[in-house]
């Protein structure tokens, strides 16, 4: 119908924040004229977004977009009807589940809400800042900014500072994993680490085996070189199926496989020791290079660092890839890779990108990890990882629709929860985000979509009262989501 379409025109422009919240709409006269519709249309445009909760009339002065929802300040329950309007609202919104969803506006539209709209940052897929001594490496930059000048400008040239290296290879020794400093290729971070690995074993067109579910950065990476993404489901133990990757191997031309053997995001979970070894030995021993993201392991609640898969190389077949921003600091990045009998092909590849790594970042990392008591700090964290995962995983209990399954992390700051099916987690993100909080939808996580009834929460901040509530009203959405799917199947 007309005034649905039009209804739907203006709440896209509120949505893209074109029209703010507490700002006036054009008047229905004004409405009339721009669409070329009678006022009677309009008027039933705007009592259909007043019925959503997305307008309301002040009188002698029009129509104004309504703050959203700030389930923060109140602890007073929201009506079942009430969110029932809101998600309906949402799932309009959300592309079909055989849609191709624009994973990068997603992504940054979640970010860009946490960091200007200040919304509960549950979708972020960083630590919270407050956890991480950022300031005190910020100082130790500035230092050797001033120290460093024009003159240290090949010091950041690869492989990167040896006052760095040395450090990240004395923290291997010491959790015992000899590895070879001249090895070490600093980077930006993680994912460029992972990036010039993957371009150093693999080319256009290539296929590249990944875990199920992915992490959507790593498949965005795959997509952005070229290559192609064959999703190998994970077992019940965490470890890619291998009964799958065998098969997968057999029948078809695999150039590399990007695995995630500790607490991988967005499961968490730790990879047994007989599997990482397997893995490793039956990969290699068909000449298949393994880029392993280890970004996770010093996020660890066991006793013990855990292995990686690159203890089990012994043809230099496996791409090692660390950071430092799930650890220490997201601001500065600081990544690394071991990548075996591909060093002098990443090494180059480096050398042509056009992301720098500065020295004076890297003399920063270096000084800390030598005087500021990261293991200190690493002891700290972790702690505090352990006890918010059980506080999310009560609240979970307490909030969440029956049927909701979720496992506690066995590292990391992140959960991946399973909701009953039926319940679109992107329907509910939309409904989310207009209460002020952020999650991650699962169908993020899957080239195919198959994850569309889970989501991702991040858990690293601090529990406060306003997140409870925050997990309140996700479960309340959830269950408005459950009505929802009933009523499109007749199901009352």
């Amino acid at each position: 119908m007309l005034y649905h379409r039009i209804a739907d025109a203006i709440e896209r422009s509120i949505d893209q924040g074109i029209f703010r919240a507490g700002e006036r709409i054009p008047s229905v006269r004004q409405a009339s004229q721009q669409h070329r519709i009678s006022i009677n249309t309009v008027v039933r445009a705007y009592l259909l977004l007043e019925s959503r909760g997305v307008i309301e009339s002040r009188p002698q002065s029009g129509f104004f977009v309504r703050p959203r929802l700030d389930f923060s300040a109140t602890s007073s329950p929201v009506s079942t009807e009430r969110l029932i309007a809101m998600h309906d609202t949402a799932a309009r919104s959300a592309p079909a589940i055989d849609d191709d969803i624009d994973v990068t506006s997603l992504v940054l539209g979640t970010l860009r809400a946490i960091q200007q709209d200040n919304a509960m940052p549950l979708g972020s897929p960083y630590p919270d800042t407050a956890l991480l001594p950022s300031q005190r490496i910020a100082q130790y930059v500035g230092v050797q900014a001033r120290r460093c000048g024009d003159s240290a400008m090949l010091d950041g040239l690869p492989p990167g500072h040896p006052a760095l290296i040395r450090q990240l290879a004395r923290r291997y020794v010491e959790r015992g994993q000899p590895a070879d400093p001249n090895e070490f290729i600093v980077t930006c971070g993680a994912t460029e680490a992972v990036r010039l690995c993957l371009q150093s074993v693999a080319r256009p067109g290539d296929a590249v085996v990944v875990e199920s579910p992915c992490y959507y950065g790593m498949l965005e990476t795959i997509t952005h070189l070229g290559m192609r993404a064959i999703e190998i489901p994970s077992d019940a133990s965490g470890s890619i199926d291998m009964a799958l990757l065998r098969e997968a191997i057999d029948t078809q031309t695999v150039a590399a496989c990007v695995i995630t053997a500790n607490f991988p995001n967005p499961v968490g979970r730790q990879m047994p020791e007989d599997k990482k070894r397997e893995i490793v030995e039956l990969l290699t021993g068909r000449d298949i290079p393994i880029v392993e993201n280890d970004e996770y392991s010093e996020l660890h609640v066991g006793a013990h660092h855990p292995t990686s898969l690159k203890t089990y190389d012994t043809r230099g077949l496996v791409l090692h890839c660390g950071s430092f921003s799930r650890c220490l600091t997201h601001r500065h990045r600081i990544g690394w890779a071991l990548p075996g009998r591909f060093r002098q092909q990443v090494e180059k590849l480096k050398f042509l990108s056009a992301i720098t790594t500065p020295p004076s970042v890297q003399l920063a990392i270096a000084e800390y990890l030598q005087h500021d008591g990261y293991d200190h700090h690493l002891r700290r964290l972790r702690r505090r990882i352990v006890q918010n995962a059980s506080i999310a995983m009560a609240a979970i209990r307490r909030c969440f629709p029956a049927g909701t399954r979720a496992h506690a992390p066995e590292g990391g700051y992140l959960m991946w929860i399973e909701l009953p099916q039926g319940i679109d987690t992107l329907a509910l993100y939309r409904s989310a985000l207009a209460c002020g909080i952020s999650i991650a939808p699962g169908r993020l996580f899957s080239s195919d979509h198959r994850f569309a009834n889970f989501l991702r929460l991040n858990f690293s901040g601090e529990w406060t009262s306003e997140t409870d509530r925050a997990m309140q009203t996700l479960g309340q959405l959830a269950t408005a989501s459950m009505a929802t799917s009933d009523r499109s199947q007749g199901l009352h």
